[in-house]
């Protein structure tokens, strides 16, 4: 048969091969299982390899999920309000658009995991791990991120209103436009953060570590600066702060 006369149907074969392999909602948890749009609310799924699996649109709400491993899964879009996600490993997982609010996180390991977009209004990440995560546009409103470590992760226009990270590890970290006003940072760090017209209004940087820290057109009204470092920061006007400067820019 003449190539020409072949060409339709490699097309087709293409087409075909390209497509995602479908769901199957009744496949027992696994590596690699795809779950994508099935209803699992509530399911126990404590401890469970999930690694590479397909969740996308799933709805997991109210779902046990303690101690799972979800390194590299796709949870793209998917709901997860109010499920119990404590010491779950999620490396380079997807959650983009993911709904996690009221979500319990604590003690999570979600580096370099992609969270854009996604809604952690209320969750709990007490101690969690999201070293190098994508958190651009992420809603955090209320969270409690006390103690997490978030070293470079990105947080451009993230919304972190009333959200609690004292003691927070932010070295690095992008927060350029976020919204952080009514937020506690006593104590946290945030050596060569990038605050740039950051809304930290009324928020808690008591003790916070700024050093080398870009805060140019930061909104830093009624802020807490008490004990503050800011050394070497460049402050609001884009002057440089002085070696020493505590509690102000000097």
């Amino acid at each position: 048969m003449p190539l020409r006369a072949w060409c339709p149907f490699l097309a087709s074969a293409l087409i075909l091969g390209a497509l995602p392999a479908a769901a199957d909602c009744g496949a027992p948890p696994g590596p690699r299982v795809i779950w994508t749009g099935c209803d699992k609310r509530g399911t126990d799924l404590r401890g469970l390899d999930l690694r590479n699996a397909v969740l996308s649109r799933a709805d997991l709400s109210g779902a046990d999920l303690r101690g799972a491993r979800l390194t590299s899964a796709d949870l793209t879009l998917a709901k997860l309000r109010e499920a119990q996600l404590e010491e779950v490993r999620a490396t380079d997982a997807r959650f983009v658009g993911a709904d996690l609010s009221g979500a319990r996180l604590d003690g999570a390991v979600l580096d370099a995991a992609s969270l854009d977009r996604a809604s952690l209004k209320q969750a709990t990440l007490v101690g969690a791990s999201l070293k190098g995560t994508a958190l651009y546009q992420s809603d955090l409103t209320g969270a409690d991120l006390s103690g997490a470590w978030l070293t470079k992760a990105n947080l451009l226009q993230a919304r972190l209103v009333g959200a609690k990270l004292a003691g927070a590890n932010l070295d690095g970290a992008n927060l350029k436009r976020a919204s952080l006003e009514n937020a506690v940072l006593a104590g946290a760090s945030l050596r060569q953060a990038n605050l740039e017209e950051a809304q930290l209004i009324a928020a808690d940087l008591s003790a916070a570590d700024l050093s080398d820290a870009i805060l140019v057109k930061a909104d830093l009204s009624d802020a807490r600066l008490d004990g503050t470092i800011l050394e070497r920061a460049r402050w609001v006007d884009r002057r440089r702060c002085a070696a020493g400067s505590v509690g102000g820019c000097r």
